[in-house]
């Protein structure tokens, strides 16, 4: 395990606050990442940094992200009362793109609906770590960071 997996897996386990400069330096060690191995189900965690996203995605239940192909994504995920993934259809659908974000091109899932990009690093092969950032939330609210684990097939 590299010293960048150690560092995210420290954070990912905190279920107390967090500084997002932390979180933003492990996103900005982390390593950039095709579309193509975004392809497939994963898994959502959070980090506690303040951001009111935070919040509102564990009062819905957030699930995670599907991405069927590079031009078909599902962007939000959530658990229903059976403890089923479901696709959260008022998102709308996705599509990855490299962009460049906080100076690296990388992978970033545009939202069809929402003025909303959410940009991808490597952590592992199967953990990806991503920055939102939403046109809609005050520049105060700062970024709100997040990460993937990819569902075994």
């Amino acid at each position: 395990m590299s010293s960048l997996e150690q560092k995210f897996d420290e954070f990912a386990k905190k279920n107390e606050a967090v500084k997002e400069a932390d979180i933003a330096s492990i996103f900005d060690e982390a390593k950039p990442v095709d579309p193509e191995h975004m392809i497939g189900q994963w898994k959502g965690g959070s980090f506690n940094t303040g951001h009111p996203t935070h919040e509102l995605l564990k009062t819905v239940k957030w699930a995670g992200k599907n991405f069927r192909t590079v031009d078909d994504v599902e962007p939000i995920m959530l658990y229903d009362e059976a403890g089923a993934r479901v696709w959260a259809k008022d998102y709308g659908n996705a599509q990855l793109r490299e962009l460049k974000f906080r100076g690296v091109i990388s992978t970033a899932m545009i939202y069809d609906k929402l003025p909303i990009i959410d940009s991808f690093r490597h952590i592992s092969d199967n953990v990806v770590i991503g920055a939102m950032d939403n046109k809609e939330l005050p520049k105060e609210a700062g970024t709100y960071y997040f990460y993937l684990r990819k569902i075994a097939e």
